[in-house]
């Protein structure tokens, strides 16, 4: 009876944080951070099984619980929906993955049992490679446009591919710190380029 309590007023709690969060309390949606940030790290790598890219993406899920934050329905808890979202972002890098190691000159079973080889679509290739560069130069311009402390530790984390550690190391700042600043670094690009792209 108790345990069924205290998980109740632990939900209620991460509503009561959601709420300010949604008023403009950023310092509330850091604790669910706070909260949350360890048992998501070990959830996504039994997924991804690869701690390279675990903390990316948690932060990640973070970044996509925070801009979907209005539409949490307070039937469920919280930790059940950013649960979700984690996973699907992780199943998401996890396709992405595959479709990027899969070459398309490789054989192909086909229907009567042979061996095929799938012709690349030079035209298709040429208009992505345009998206691709596009996009490129549009992140590019967004980090340029970050605050200087957003800036110098995104430029680190992504461009130079610097553990969260090093980047500590490096600039002497505490371990919470960077990470909150690459948190809010990325939340400011996502705004960023949604707002580009609309104007596209």
């Amino acid at each position: 009876m108790s345990e069924k309590t205290t998980t109740s007023q632990r939900s209620q709690r991460d509503i009561e944080l959601v709420e300010a969060a949604l008023s403009g309390n950023q310092k509330a949606y850091q604790q669910l951070v706070d909260k949350y940030e360890k048992p998501l790290y070990y959830h996504i790598l039994k997924l991804v099984r690869n701690r390279e890219v675990v903390e990316d993406l948690v932060q990640e899920a973070f970044v996509k619980a925070f801009d979907s934050l209005k539409s949490y329905n307070r039937d469920y808890a919280f930790s059940t929906w950013i649960y979700r979202i984690a996973t699907n972002n992780s199943i998401d890098y996890l396709r992405k993955k595959k479709l990027n190691t899969l070459s398309i000159d490789e054989p192909v079973p086909g229907k009567d049992g042979d061996m095929k080889m799938e012709l690349t679509d030079e035209t298709s290739h040429t208009d992505r490679e345009i998206i691709r560069k596009q996009r490129k130069a549009l992140i590019r311009e967004a980090i340029e446009n970050l605050p200087e402390k957003y800036r110098v530790v995104i430029r680190m984390r992504h461009m130079e591919e610097f553990s969260y550690e090093e980047i500590s190391e490096e600039l002497n700042l505490p371990l919470g710190t960077i990470k909150a600043h690459i948190f809010r670094a990325r939340e400011l690009l996502n705004k960023s380029l949604k707002e580009k792209l609309r104007a596209y």
